[in-house]
């Protein structure tokens, strides 16, 4: 995508799928869209987007996606459902 920033070694960037944290909001979701002037994300289960500053939003560790899926799962959720 001619929006994306970084390159395909920066491990800052995220890209649509994938959980990312937005730091300046305190919250984790799904990446939607990514362009040089904002990421749009939503919540994990779904729910109401929002867009983030590039870099406000970073990776997740594989420890923090696994806390945020449990949490969604242990919240009364399904996977595929």
């Amino acid at each position: 995508m001619s929006g994306e920033t970084g390159s395909a070694g920066d491990e800052s960037v995220v890209g649509p799928g994938e959980l990312a944290r937005d730091v300046s909001e305190g919250r984790a979701g799904v990446v939607l869209m990514r362009t040089d002037s904002f990421v749009q994300l939503r919540p994990l289960g779904g729910g109401r987007q929002w867009d983030a500053k590039p870099e406000s939003v970073r990776r997740m560790t594989p420890r923090e996606e696994l806390s945020v899926r449990l949490a969604w799962v242990n919240a009364g959720h399904r996977w595929g459902r």
